[in-house]
């Protein structure tokens, strides 16, 4: 059975070759280590424990390679109490870079991000989601690849040959957000070369004026699993994709106005849509905080069927920023669906600095959910906050 640590021990492998083939110039060494626990409001649905507590560490490893020339190594690994399949390691960035001109060229195992949006990311395809990490989506597995991308005045193109898929990540049989069935390891692909299918991925951009515009174009194995109930195991299956996306974020006074939205072609044909905007009140109630006052919709033409959430939700939230030394900020936000009342989501995020390594963050969800047929009727009895102290060195 493929596992985690076993896919994060022949990308460490790898990574160790191509360290010994630099000749390093210079060397930093930096990163973070976590401590965190979760409490849930309640048992799981499975009789899972209300507690559940995680030590991360994530340092990171960078080396000067000559004059135009640099390698970064960050690896990643947690410890979790709770949950088997959430102990688990990867290597999150393994890449070479060298630039000249106006050209760079990347290679091993790195991070890409596209994506403008609060509530969602549907142009970003590059990175497979570490969905055991965090509920929001936005935690990466480092993506093996071949990267180029040139940038010149009528805009940048990014080009990516990625020749290893990872598949996503999910909670063991003691985890909590699960479906009532685990989802098994043991997945299935369309493609009869599976995880070594050769994708590749191909990004325009341009800033004209206060606007930024991206044209995206993805052809490989899908990252978003559909699944298959073989006998008594929940399958993920991964079917080839070929998606067109677009991006645009412009500034208009105080107002940021983003927009997203994909047509892709898999195992089903569908558009999906993010759009909306974050008004911005500087010096709100006449001190030195800035108020962001947040607003989007997301849209998926499969309706009922789409395998991922937001086909038809509004998500509004706020976002407050002390502009104090710490950098303290707060975001609070509620995703409503709108064909089912009873269907909605909350969620909260808080940060600051204690000291100039130490940092505390709170997560908080919370999941309302009566219609049995909606994809997160499963995670109803999941409310949990999160307490986090951060170490940065």
């Amino acid at each position: 059975m493929k596992t985690i640590l076993s896919t994060a021990g022949r990308l460490s492998a790898c990574a160790s070759l191509t360290v010994l083939a630099l000749q390093c110039h210079a060397f930093e060494l930096s990163g973070q280590i976590n401590v965190e626990h979760r409490q849930f409001a309640n048992d799981g649905l499975q009789g899972q424990d209300k507690g559940q507590s995680s030590i991360v560490l994530q340092p990171e490893l960078y080396w000067q390679v000559g004059d135009s020339s640099d390698f970064t190594l960050t690896p990643f690994y947690r410890l979790d109490s709770l949950d088997d399949e959430r102990s688990h390691g990867d290597i999150r960035e393994a890449l070479y870079l060298t630039y000249w001109d106006d050209y760079e060229f990347r290679a091993g195992i790195g991070k890409v991000f596209w994506g403008v949006t609060e509530s969602a990311h549907l142009v970003d395809v590059v990175n497979q989601t570490d969905a055991i990490e965090s509920v929001d989506g936005e935690d990466k597995l480092g993506q093996p690849m071949i990267h180029f991308t040139s940038i010149k005045e009528w805009g940048n193109v990014d080009a990516m040959l990625l020749p290893y898929f990872r598949e996503q990540t999910f909670s063991g049989v003691d985890g909590r957000l699960r479906p009532t069935l685990p989802v098994s390891n043991d997945a299935l692909y369309e493609s009869l070369k599976e995880e070594k299918h050769v994708d590749y991925a191909l990004r325009y951009s341009q800033m004209m004026g206060d606007w930024d515009i991206g044209v995206s174009y993805f052809q490989g194995t899908n990252r978003d699993p559909y699944y298959q109930l073989k006998g008594s195991e929940l399958k993920p299956y991964y079917a080839q994709a070929k998606q067109v996306g677009v991006d645009v974020q412009g500034i208009v006074e105080d107002w940021l106005w983003k927009f997203e939205s994909i047509y892709r072609d898999s195992a089903d044909h569908h558009v999906g849509l993010a759009t909306g905007f974050e008004y911005t009140v500087v010096g709100a109630f006449e001190t030195v905080w800035d108020v962001g006052l947040i607003a989007e919709y997301l849209y998926d033409s499969r309706g009922n069927n789409a395998q991922t959430i937001g086909q038809n939700d509004l998500f509004v939230g706020a976002r407050l920023a002390l502009n104090d030394a710490d950098s303290s900020e707060v975001l609070v936000g509620i995703t409503q669906d709108l064909d089912n009342s009873d269907v909605y989501s909350a969620k909260l995020e808080a940060s600051s600095r204690l000291t100039n390594h130490l940092t505390w963050r709170i997560d908080g969800y919370l999941f309302e959910n009566e219609t049995p047929d909606d994809l997160l009727y499963f995670a109803r009895k999941d409310d949990f906050i999160e307490m986090s102290l951060e170490y940065y060195f």
